[in-house]
């Protein structure tokens, strides 16, 4: 189960360096003004949201899982970030469409609205942290 608890830090890190840094991209490729910048920010998007970010989520979930069912769920503080992790997946597929927006050329948010939505991620990652290691209910 050890094995499990290590990959499982690793690919949750893997997922967050993904959810902290895409954001970012968007906040640049909100201000950028030129098509060949633009399209080099769909093209770097793309990537990390597909090659990065989706598998480290998918298997950060999937170690989840394998750690609940050898450890089980105990304890609301279990709850409480499983909770978290449902919200996580939700804002991951809410940069998706913005990626999809922004392949799109519809982006209709302003850089400042990013580097907002770039924040919620660092407040999930502090909370789930806490919930873990302190346990606190």
């Amino acid at each position: 189960m050890l094995w499990v608890k290590a990959f499982h830090i690793i690919f949750m890190v893997t997922w967050f360096a993904g959810l902290f840094y895409l954001p970012r991209l968007f906040v640049y490729h909100a201000m950028t003004g030129d098509a060949p910048g633009r399209e080099r920010f769909k093209v770097m998007e793309r990537k990390l949201y597909y090659g990065i970010m989706a598998p480290g989520a998918v298997l950060t979930i999937a170690s989840g899982l394998g750690l609940w069912l050898g450890y089980g769920i105990t304890g609301g503080w279990m709850h409480a970030k499983l909770a978290l992790v449902v919200v996580l997946i939700a804002y991951h597929l809410w940069c998706g469409a913005l990626i999809k927006a922004f392949r799109l050329d519809r982006n209709t948010r302003s850089h400042v609205w990013y580097r907002w939505f770039n924040e919620f991620p660092t407040v999930i990652l502090i909370v789930a942290v806490i919930l873990t290691v302190v346990k606190p209910f």
